[in-house]
């Protein structure tokens, strides 16, 4: 069994408060958990309107799915033209770690 993450670093262009962020962000979280079968969420940033971080995991039998998985997600998020993907940092964990 695999786990792999994945951190994507986002700035969000011409919005000017909170709810427009969060109906940003809502529906690209919801595609990504439909589409893929992962967990997603925004877990840093939560208080700035033009940034966010969100975390998304996947679990697979093996280490190439959870690459797989985490591609599709990360090209799915820098698609999106309302956003800007700054960075994505990504970690794949075994049972054995």
């Amino acid at each position: 069994m695999f786990v792999g993450t994945i951190t994507l670093d986002l700035l969000f262009g011409d919005v000017h408060s909170l709810k427009e962020k969060r109906s940003l962000l809502r529906p690209i979280l919801a595609d990504l958990q439909r589409k893929n079968a992962v967990a997603a969420s925004e877990v840093e940033y939560q208080d700035l309107h033009r940034r966010s971080r969100i975390g998304i995991a996947v679990v697979s039998a093996t280490v190439e799915r959870c690459a797989e998985v985490l591609d599709e997600c990360e090209r799915q998020v820098a698609g999106r033209p309302e956003l800007q993907l700054l960075s994505a940092r990504r970690r794949v964990f075994s049972e054995d770690d």
